[in-house]
C-alpha cells in the first residue's frame, strides 16, 4: 500500500529523480513567490495564513476508502486556489507539506520535491484551470460555486495521483514488470474516491465563506464573469 500513498516515503523513488523534482519544485515555488507578491494585500495575507492552518488541521483527519483498504485526507490544492489564488495557494500547500514531513514524518524529507510537485503544484494548477473555466460557465450562485469547488477538487486529486505515476515510471525502486498502466489505474481509482471526500469538504468550506464574506474568495474577485459581445446594429435602417 506504500505505492498508493500521495505522501511519498523515502526510498520509493530513487535519488537522482528525487533531486530533479526537488530542483523543479524549488524553481516553481520561487516563481509562485514572485507572482504571489503582486496579489498580497491586507486582505489576502492573513487569509493565506488561515488557509494554510485550516489545510494542516483538516489533513489530520483521515476518512476510510473501504473498497480499497486505504484512507485519504484533504490535499487542499483546490481549496487554496479558490480562496487565495493559484500562486499563494501553491505556497500554502507546500508549507503544510514541509511541516508534515519535518515534524510528523508524513512523507520522506528526501522526497519533498516529489510531494510538493504533485500536491502543491500539479494539484493546485489543475484545480485553478478548472475553476477559471467553470466560473465563466456556471452561475455565480452558491450552487454554481459549490459545483465548481467539488469538480475542481476531485480532478485535482486525480491529477496529483498521476504525477506520482510519472515519477514512479522515471525512478521507481521496485520493478512493476511493465504494469505501469495497472498502477495508473489503481491510483486513479483510489484517488477518485478520495477526491469525492475532498470535493465535499472543499465545496462546503468555500460556499460557507462566500455566503458570509464573498470578498474573501479570491476566485470570485479575480475571475470576472464573461461579458457578452454588444449587439451590432443592422446598417441601412432595416428593422
Amino acid at each position: 500500500m506504500e505505492t498508493l500513498a500521495m505522501h511519498i516515503s523515502n526510498g520509493i523513488i530513487d535519488g537522482p529523480v528525487a533531486a530533479v523534482f526537488a530542483a523543479l519544485a524549488l524553481a516553481a515555488l520561487t516563481f509562485c513567490v514572485l507572482r504571489g507578491r503582486r496579489d498580497l494585500d491586507d486582505r489576502l495575507a492573513p487569509m493565506a495564513g488561515l488557509v494554510a492552518a485550516f489545510i494542516f488541521a483538516v489533513q489530520m483527519l483521515n476518512f476510510p476508502i473501504f473498497t480499497a483498504g486505504v484512507s485519504g485526507h484533504l490535499l487542499g490544492g483546490a481549496l487554496a486556489a479558490l480562496l487565495v489564488g493559484p500562486w499563494v495557494g501553491a505556497l500554502c500547500v507546500a508549507v503544510v507539506l514541509v511541516v508534515q514531513a519535518l515534524v510528523f514524518g508524513d512523507g520522506g524529507v528526501a522526497m519533498l520535491g516529489l510531494n510538493i510537485t504533485n500536491m502543491a503544484l500539479l494539484g493546485t494548477a489543475a484545480a485553478y484551470l478548472l475553476i477559471a473555466l467553470l466560473l465563466r460557465v456556471l452561475p455565480r450562485t452558491p450552487t454554481g460555486l459549490g459545483v465548481t469547488a467539488f469538480v475542481s477538487a476531485l480532478v485535482s486529486v486525480v491529477v496529483a495521483s498521476q504525477g506520482f505515476v510519472l515519477q514512479y515510471w522515471l525512478g521507481g525502486t521496485t520493478d512493476l514488470g511493465g504494469n505501469l498502466a495497472g498502477l495508473a489505474g489503481t491510483m486513479a481509482g483510489v484517488h477518485l474516491l478520495i477526491g469525492i471526500g475532498e470535493g465535499l469538504i472543499t465545496a462546503t468550506t468555500v460556499v460557507t465563506v462566500a455566503k458570509v464574506r464573498p470578498d474573501l474568495v479570491y476566485a470570485l474577485r479575480a475571475l470576472k464573469p464573461a461579458v457578452p459581445a454588444p449587439a451590432v446594429p443592422v446598417a441601412g435602417g432595416a428593422r
